[in-house]
């Protein structure tokens, strides 16, 4: 039989035993089944590859759906015409570069209300490259009477300067040559689905190009590209409206759509795509003979 000591120390380890399993039940929080272990106080544990974190993230890449861009053959030994229908002028290739056979129609200088002629010559004058400010090949006719610059465009060229009409003091003519020179408007009419389609891929790569311009740019060059293209359409409107049948074809707004298209992408700094190269011509098929009537009898 325990004395009443002896129970009480009974008493007192069990109680100090339970409490020491508490304390340690305490101090491991709960772990479920399949569950990664927890760390040892004082440890560290790597973060998951996933949330590791890889640094800013690279700033996306300006693109641009594939535009054909013009060259010097669309035009050369073209005739061409002020919008559409008069004057005429003609890029030709000579052996160091590109001359330009060109005529001129405007109105006598003392009265503007009766027209005459400037002819530039019977030959091609020499015409000097000026790289590609504007995405597209531009050149500078050397008359002194009135330079002409100019940047070639698909199966046209659009004079961008003089900024004022000249006159030629010689020929007591005054002309404006500014503005789209292009095929004789009269003989476009066929074409009109292929303008169309043309015109409409040059609407998305513009439209693409600039939400691409747009999201490298600062506040303050945002809004001046949303400014420039609310009045592009605005300044496609002023130079193509005096282009013969425009209404109804749609040739001067799409040349022009697609000049737009070039530039936003020189200003991008994309690559120029590589020409199409044409698809060969389909072997024809020889179709079997159809089998000779059978007479009857």
């Amino acid at each position: 039989m325990l004395t009443n000591s002896r129970r009480i120390t009974c008493k007192t380890f069990a109680m100090l035993a339970f409490a020491g399993l508490a304390g340690v039940a305490q101090a491991q929080p709960l772990q479920l089944p399949g569950a990664q272990p927890f760390n040892p106080a004082g440890s560290q544990q790597a973060a998951p590859p996933s949330a590791t974190p890889s640094g800013p993230p690279k700033p996306r890449t300006p693109s641009m759906p594939p535009i054909k861009l013009p060259t010097e053959d669309s035009i050369a030994g073209r005739p061409l015409r002020h919008n559409g229908a008069l004057g005429q002028a003609s890029l030709e290739k000579l052996g160091t570069g590109y001359g330009l056979k060109f005529s001129a129609d405007g109105y006598q200088s003392d009265n503007l209300t009766e027209p005459c002629v400037v002819n530039f010559g019977d030959a091609p004058i020499p015409v000097t490259p000026h790289g590609k400010p504007a995405g597209v090949p531009r050149y500078q006719l050397e008359a002194p009477a009135c330079p002409i610059v100019f940047d070639v465009l698909d199966g046209a060229f659009l004079v961008v300067e003089p900024t004022e009409p000249c006159v030629i003091t010689a020929a007591a003519c005054r002309i404006d040559p500014r503005g789209l020179w292009g095929p004789d408007a009269r003989t476009l009419s066929s074409r009109t689905k292929e303008i169309e389609a043309d015109r409409g891929k040059a609407e998305r790569a513009v439209l693409e190009g600039y939400k691409a311009l747009t999201a490298k740019s600062d506040a303050v060059d945002q809004r001046s590209i949303a400014r420039e293209q609310a009045g592009f359409s605005s300044e496609r409107e002023r130079i193509c409206r005096d282009f013969q049948r425009e209404g109804q074809i749609g040739f001067c707004a799409a040349r022009l759509t697609e000049a737009k298209a070039a530039s936003i992408r020189a200003r991008l700094g994309l690559p120029e795509p590589k020409p199409e190269r044409p698809r060969p011509p389909r072997p024809a098929v020889a179709r079997p003979a159809a089998p000779a009537p059978v007479p009857t009898q």
